[in-house]
C-alpha cells in the first residue's frame, strides 16, 4: 500500500467511525484524526518522502507529547490508543 493510498484509507476509516463507533470512540478519532492530518499536511508542506511507518511514528511522537502534556484523562487516553491501533491495522 502507498502512503497516499493509506491516507485515504484513512480518512475512509475516520468517516466510518461516525456510523459505528460509540460517543468516547468519535472523540478518539477526531482527536487522531487531527494529529493525523496536521502530520500529513506537514509531509506535504515541506516536500518529506515518508512511508507509512514513518507517518505513523511521527504521528506516535505527537499523541504522546499531548499525553506527557496532560491533553487527555487516562480514560480518553485509553480510548485514543484503541482507536490508533485500529486505525494502524489498516496499512
Amino acid at each position: 500500500m502507498t502512503l497516499k493510498e493509506y491516507v485515504e484509507q484513512a480518512q475512509t476509516f475516520f468517516e466510518h467511525l461516525v456510523e459505528i463507533a460509540s460517543d468516547d470512540e468519535l472523540f478518539a478519532g477526531s482527536y487522531i484524526q487531527g494529529h493525523f492530518d496536521l502530520a500529513v499536511g506537514y509531509a506535504q508542506v515541506e516536500k518529506l518522502d515518508l512511508t507509512i511507518e514513518d507517518l505513523n511514528i511521527n504521528i506516535e511522537k505527537s499523541l504522546v507529547k499531548a499525553y506527557r502534556g496532560g491533553e487527555l484523562s487516562d480514560e480518553d487516553k485509553s480510548h485514543v490508543v484503541a482507536v490508533w491501533e485500529k486505525l494502524k491495522n489498516i496499512a
